[in-house]
């Protein structure tokens, strides 16, 4: 069995940070517990994995910026996912100064643990530079269910005047379809979940429901009602399945985390970006996606423009006098009124 396709790519170019958003109605988030205005939305964790081999890798430490302080960032610092989150089969990584022969060892790697290749690896400016590091991170996944679901009649989706493709069991479907399907909760129509088994050791979790919280807490939330469900949990001939065929391509650049020089290094991150392809049909499901970071050399900071400044001992002061071979002033004289001090004595 192949495992479920999720190709991460993660890379520090060096060049502009723009990276163009192909899906405006779908929002790549670069963390598990991302918020969003964007009712369509999507994480994976490639961008993660790559932030992790940046920090222990190149930065070996937390990514501080110098002056810009970066929610986002300081999140990622977090590394609430790390590569064990994921079997040792279905990713690949690695990072270093870029130059031509890092690019061969990666599509060497790629061709060799996977029978993949890159869709951004000849985007990059390989010429080697001071300064310039690419992290690279691949998770490949690919997976069947145990039996392939039934095709359904296309139908709407929600509020959508478009119908879409379905898959799932109805009336008509073959009893061994209900067997891969465990019922987590019911607790009406529109809140429920479900689970599925696959070939392997992956498992597609499926929530209905209308809660727009972040993925960590809806998460949560779906565990929760599952704990507290005192229902029938086997999934019947009477119980019905439909689920939408999914086929999404989407890029997003993170440009927040752009051209600010990081402190203690001399680098900056010119380039923050993922791609994610998604597909689900009744046969299994395919994730590919490409993350990317680069770095280049950190500018030196603008020097801010003198203020003229007057040193004017117009008012009160004092002033010592000592030798320079002494650890101590040999006269000291304290200026309160010199129109006074200047009358004093002999002319």
């Amino acid at each position: 069995m192949k495992k479920l396709l999720a190709l991460l790519t993660v890379i520090m170019l060096a060049g502009g940070c723009a990276f163009a958003n192909t899906t405006a109605s779908l929002d790549v988030l670069p963390l598990f517990n991302s918020k969003s205005e964007q009712q369509n939305r999507l994480w994976v964790g490639t961008f993660q994995l790559a932030w992790n081999d940046l920090m222990d890798g190149i930065v070996k430490g937390p990514v501080k910026f110098e002056e810009y302080k970066s929610p986002l960032a300081k999140q990622l610092n977090k590394q609430t996912f790390k590569a064990d989150q994921l079997s040792e089969d279905s990713y690949y990584k690695t990072y270093g100064a870029i130059s031509p022969e890092l690019k061969d060892q990666i599509e060497t790697a790629l061709k060799e643990k996977f029978n993949e290749t890159s869709g951004i690896l000849n985007s990059i400016d390989w010429t080697p530079a001071k300064g310039k590091y690419l992290v690279y991170a691949m998770l490949k996944k690919d997976f069947k269910f145990l039996t392939a679901f039934d095709k359904l009649k296309p139908a709407r989706f929600a509020h959508s005047f478009k119908k879409v493709d379905y898959f799932g069991i109805d009336k008509n479907s073959d009893a061994i379809l209900d067997k891969m399907v465990h019922v987590l909760f019911y607790n009406s129509s529109k809140d429920f979940a479900v689970s599925i088994n696959t070939q392997g050791n992956d498992i597609l979790y499926l929530y209905r429901t209308n809660d727009n919280k972040n993925f960590e807490r809806l998460y949560a939330d779906m565990f929760m009602k599952k704990a507290k469900y005192e229902g029938n949990k086997e999934f019947t001939k009477k119980d019905e399945l439909k689920v939408p065929d999914i086929n999404l391509y989407s890029e997003k650049s993170f440009d927040e985390l752009c051209n600010h020089p990081i402190k203690n290094t001399d680098i900056t991150i010119d380039k923050a970006l993922e791609t994610v392809e998604f597909k689900m049909n009744n046969e299994g499901v395919k994730l590919k996606s490409e993350a990317a970071i680069a770095t280049t050399m950190s500018m030196p900071m603008p020097v801010k423009e003198m203020k003229a400044r007057k040193f004017n001992f117009d008012d009160t002061f004092v002033l010592f006098l000592q030798e320079s071979d002494k650890d101590m002033p040999y006269f000291a004289l304290r200026v309160d009124d010199v129109s006074l001090i200047n009358k004093t004595g002999k002319n």
